[in-house]
């Protein structure tokens, strides 16, 4: 066993919840935290921890293992290859970039410095997610026929005014790439990849503070089973969070993964089969002003552990997280 020494950086509402689980651990140990905004370090409890504003001192600290990378989605791609060419394995929050060619260039990466990239998709430890992924592996549900995926959620005003990429296209991408893409993630986990055949988008509520949309429809096709997959999104459910929901209708059964963070079965109807005695799972992340996906960073940063000590391997691998970036697009590029 060996302890993983880990350096954060960016140190927002994300990089905190690392550090959490990373204190935490009993197997790792956290080095360094970086951040361009000093009054952030008031959130790091622990003696010997490094604080900086600059990412040179976590690239050139050899005590460094795993630099986690908690930065605005736009420089995922940058500060994930400058880590990675400097020794380090990386942990790449969502999304993994803002294109398919970004995602290919961090791949190329980690195999050029033969290090690990492990990209942050929590919500495949959901304990329903789990549960209907292994009713698919084990053919318990037979053909998939349809899909419907909701994201209902809340993101107000102070959500975009009080951050400086949030909202800007070429900083954060889109809905797709920020509330969406851990849905996206699930819908490959689940069907496979897929072709978009159409799709449209608004931006109803969020004219002032926000540069895309904030509501959109998509139609797309499961290339593996043919399924037909409904996909709809909205930040502008009424104050708060509403739906995060999975319906798959498929040959041997009908099943909802359904709550706000795709956290309960909500119905099912299976051939010989019945979904029972789920663990409870963590709760939603708790930002204050807003809620986000599962809190199951725990088994994130449990995964880099294992998987550097040879007791697992990579949970999401790099060409994954790429797949939810190349169907993004393809979204993105069926709007009319």
């Amino acid at each position: 066993m060996s302890i993983i020494r880990f350096g954060i950086v960016g140190f927002g509402n994300i990089g905190t919840r690392h550090a959490k689980h990373i204190q935490q651990h009993p197997e790792a140990q956290l080095i360094a935290v970086c951040d361009i905004e000093p009054q952030r370090f008031e959130q790091l409890t622990g003696a010997n921890i490094l604080q900086t504003a600059n990412f040179t001192d976590i690239l050139q600290n050899p005590n460094i293992d795993v630099v986690n990378i908690c930065v605005p989605n736009h420089l995922h791609a940058p500060y994930t290859i400058a880590a990675l060419q400097a020794g380090k394995h990386v942990v790449c929050e969502k999304p993994m970039a803002l294109s398919a060619t970004e995602c290919t260039q961090m791949i190329a990466a980690a195999d050029a410095a033969h290090r690990k990239l492990f990209v942050v998709k929590q919500n495949r430890y959901n304990p329903p997610v789990n549960a209907v992924k292994q009713l698919i592996n084990n053919n318990q549900l037979g053909t998939i026929y349809q899909m419907l995926i909701n994201c209902f959620w809340n993101r107000n005003e102070n959500y975009y005014q009080n951050s400086d990429w949030r909202g800007k296209k070429n900083k954060d991408g889109g809905c797709l790439f920020t509330q969406c893409s851990h849905f996206i993630d699930i819908m490959y986990y689940l069907a496979g990849d897929v072709d978009c055949i159409a799709g449209t988008i608004s931006n109803f509520g969020h004219k002032n503070s926000v540069e895309f949309e904030d509501s959109g429809a998509f139609v797309l096709r499961s290339k593996q089973s043919q399924a037909i997959i409904g996909f709809n999104f909205s930040t502008c459910t009424y104050q708060k969070n509403m739906e995060g929901s999975i319906t798959i209708i498929a040959e041997k059964g009908t099943v909802k993964i359904g709550g706000q963070y795709l956290n309960t079965i909500e119905y099912q109807q299976i051939s010989n089969y019945q979904i029972a005695n789920l663990p409870t799972g963590n709760a939603p992340n708790d930002y204050g002003g807003y809620q986000g996906s599962m809190s199951n960073h725990d088994k994130v940063i449990q995964n880099v552990i294992d998987t550097l000590n040879n007791r697992d391997t990579i949970n999401t691998i790099g060409e994954e997280g790429k797949k939810t970036i190349e169907i993004i697009e393809k979204m993105y590029a069926s709007v009319k």
